[in-house]
């Protein structure tokens, strides 16, 4: 069985929701029958490359919230990602994702996606790290085994922007509009952060499915 999970690296709800997913797919009883891929969806795919401004900075102008709302917000998610026992830092900066989906596809294709999409996420929530900075990004995926050399290729190049594209676009297709989104078997789809115990229960209907 194959879970597709559509995400954003600056996406605390899909932080939270990997999370749970899997300390779903750990107690499934088919668990080393399921391969897990994920997805390339930005959020702000318009964002300026060059730009970066503080998470709660980006909440309160994109959502033309007051300071005190965008810290209530991000201290509701907060909570939650503390709760399945992530760190979390609301210091947190904000910039153009493109780059480092490109590199989850190297990791992907490297057998390392996995590693590799967990150090990205202690490295910018736990640790409010400069992810978007290509040194940076490059020791943190070097750190989750892959090569540096090769990482540095693809932030020189344009490989695998075509793989992010193809991504996005079957997320159109699917009518996926928001994330993390997680498609088991294309068959049965869950959209959010849902509980451990939805995810479960997709897991096993899932399974069943199969016949």
């Amino acid at each position: 069985m194959r879970v597709d999970v559509w995400s954003d690296v600056v996406c605390p709800w899909c932080y939270v929701g990997k999370a749970r997913f899997e300390k779903a797919l750990g107690a499934f009883g088919h668990r080393d029958e399921v391969e897990v891929v994920f997805r390339s969806f930005e959020l702000d795919p318009d964002y300026p490359g060059s730009q970066r401004e503080t998470a709660l900075g980006m909440l309160s102008r994109k959502y033309g919230m007051t300071q005190d709302q965008a810290s209530a917000a991000d201290a509701r998610v907060a909570g939650l990602a503390r709760a399945e026992g992530l760190g979390f830092d609301s210091r947190r900066p904000v910039g153009n994702t493109f780059d480092i989906h490109r590199v989850i596809h190297l990791g992907h294709a490297k057998g390392l996606q996995h590693e590799l999409i967990t150090a990205v996420n202690e490295a910018y929530f736990a640790h409010a790290r400069e992810v978007f900075d290509r040194d940076v990004i490059t020791e943190v995926a070097a750190g989750a085994g892959l090569d540096a050399g090769a990482v540095g290729e693809v932030l020189e190049t344009d490989a695998y922007a075509d793989a992010v594209r193809l991504d996005e676009l079957q997320a159109r297709e699917l009518g996926i509009s928001g994330v993390p989104f997680f498609v088991f078997d294309m068959a049965l789809g869950v959209s959010g952060a849902q509980s451990e115990q939805t995810f479960t229960s997709a897991l096993n209907q899932a399974w069943t499915r199969r016949g």
